[in-house]
């Protein structure tokens, strides 16, 4: 049996740039301030208190925005007062709650 190694490379490329784009995207801090000039998304200090305000007396670890699937989301990790560490996802052109879960 004769496979054309060549087609199947192509084949290989396809999905790789396809799945690549559907993965998400962390945004720059540039690429934050253009989108919230713009009015595209929510101000980071509006949802970072909403996500704070969840579990008080938490600290901040890390936030990012990213984009995915040409949504783009605010993912908030913070520790908890008792010392758990919670990943809360909101999304940053409604605020809307998208996931609160213990990381």
């Amino acid at each position: 049996m004769k496979v054309n190694l060549n087609t199947g490379s192509r084949v290989a490329l396809v999905l790789l740039v396809f799945c690549s784009s559907l993965a998400a995207r962390d945004l720059d801090q540039d690429e934050a301030l253009a989108l919230r000039q713009q009015g595209i998304i929510l101000p980071l200090e509006q949802l970072l208190e909403q996500a704070m305000g969840r579990h008080p007396g938490s600290r901040l670890l890390e936030a990012e925005l990213e984009k995915k699937h040409g949504k783009y989301a605010y993912e908030v990790e913070l520790v908890t007062a008792d010392g758990v560490v919670r990943e809360i996802k909101l999304d940053a052109s409604t605020g809307v709650l998208i996931k609160d879960e213990e990381d």
